[in-house]
């Protein structure tokens, strides 16, 4: 029974990645810009959901790591010869050097005091970027413009199953994992047990600030015109959290599920009222509701439902078992 699920699973997600890797040639160009940014918003909330999902720390700061990237891309590559792919690599690493000088402060503190501190970071990283002359302070900047929708569609899909592949692997099955997860749910337990605590946390934060960093680099290069507002903004970070939440916080595919959902319904709601405020005012709402109603996300209803239908049928099998 297990094998013929986990061959019919295997096989799903093989038929599902044929579908994604044949959607440019099927689908016209305005689907398959949406279908960019579902890719994009599933690999910024896969890595927001290390941190948060995985380790348990709530990071308002994950904009920060999207926007260096970005303007580091952007840099690289307007005033060096140095190609996309490897403009993005470096983006990355200063990105994950900056996660974890910014861990290293931050997790000093706790609770809503660790989630102010990295906020406070995010905001600082773009009133820097305002006022600095060499990243075009205030009127942004311009890459040149590489119309090829295909292309794009295909790195922020590849960037968003490495991503995928990385949080199962390394926090599902691995060592590095359970060490994760033991500091989620004990720190003192944990380091009792002879885990460097503070080694795990920084290594999570970095790893975490890592992928944006390389999501933000290849969003520039698409966008092709970033400002301190756009890649810097605090939305970027409260929807990557909402995201995360929306689908199932410290699960692997949860965070598709919520990005997913999240990015199309903002697509819709702009075509239908052409303004972001109606969006905003969804957003507040959906935190009030999966908050309210679903604390361990959309991805956990099946289950529930399962288990509850399974516990009815036990009771009605055995009826007098609680008399007993």
């Amino acid at each position: 029974m297990f094998s013929r699920y986990g061959t019919l699973k295997n096989a799903m997600c093989g038929l599902g990645l044929v579908a994604l890797l044949l959607l440019p040639f099927i689908i016209p160009t305005f689907w398959l810009r949406i279908f960019t940014g579902v890719s994009l918003w599933v690999g910024l909330a896969l890595s927001w959901n290390m941190i948060g999902g995985y380790m348990g720390y709530i990071s308002f700061g994950h904009g920060a790591f999207f926007g260096v990237g970005a303007y580091a891309t952007a840099l690289v590559m307007a005033h060096t010869p140095i190609p996309f792919g490897i403009a993005i690599l470096i983006s990355g690493t200063l990105t994950y050097l900056f996660a974890r000088m910014v861990g290293y402060l931050t997790f000093r503190l706790n609770g809503t005091y660790f989630a102010i501190g990295t906020w406070a970071f995010a905001e600082m990283m773009r009133q820097v970027v305002l006022l600095l002359p060499f990243t075009g302070g205030s009127y942004g900047m311009r890459l040149p413009p590489v119309v090829n929708e295909g292309f794009f569609y295909y790195v922020m899909l590849a960037l968003a199953v490495a991503v995928l592949i990385f949080s199962y692997f390394i926090f599902e099955k691995s060592s590095f994992g359970l060490k994760v997860k033991s500091v989620r749910e004990e720190e003192t337990a944990a380091q009792t047990l002879g885990i460097d605590v503070e080694k795990v946390k920084n290594q999570v934060f970095a790893l975490s600030g890592l992928f944006p960093g390389v999501i933000g680099g290849a969003y520039a290069y698409w966008i092709t015109y970033i400002h301190p507002d756009s890649v810097l903004g605090p939305l970027i970070a409260d929807q990557m959290v909402v995201m995360v939440l929306l689908g199932g916080i410290g699960t692997v595919f949860g965070p598709v599920i919520g990005a997913s959902l999240m990015y199309i319904g903002n697509r819709i709601i702009w075509v239908t009222w052409g303004d972001s405020s109606s969006y905003l005012v969804i957003l507040g709402l959906a935190i009030c509701f999966i908050i309210r109603f679903l604390p361990e996300g959309l991805i956990k209803l099946p289950i529930r439902e399962s288990l509850r239908r399974i516990g009815v049928g036990a009771r009605q099998a055995i009826p007098n078992e609680e008399v007993r």
